[in-house]
C-alpha cells in the first residue's frame, strides 16, 4: 500500500510516502528540498537528520534564514 502520513518528532512535521517498492521516502516541509529515504519510518527519520545538518549548513552559508526550530538545535 502506497500513500502519505505525517509524523511529528521533537516539534518538527516530517511527511512520509510509502513508496511501491517498498521504504519510505521523507521531506521536511518547513526546510524546502530537504528529503531523504529509509526501508523503514524509524530509518527514514535517522536518515533525515543528516539531511536537515547539511541544509542547515548550506543555509548559514549563504545567508539565508533558517527556521528557528533547526537552527536552535543545530547552533554550532
Amino acid at each position: 500500500m502506497t500513500g502519505t502520513f505525517h509524523v511529528i518528532k521533537d516539534g518538527v512535521v516530517y511527511e512520509l510516502t510509502r513508496l511501491p517498492e517498498g521504504g519510505f521516502f521523507i521531506t521536511v516541509p518547513a526546510l524546502p528540498g530537504c528529503t531523504s529515504y529509509g526501508e523503514t519510518v524509524e530509518a527514514a527519520l535517522d536518515e533525515v537528520s543528516e539531511a536537515i545538518d547539511l541544509w542547515v549548513e548550506v543555509a548559514r552559508e549563504k545567508g539565508l534564514a533558517v527556521p528557528p526550530e533547526f537552527d536552535l538545535k543545530r547552533a554550532s
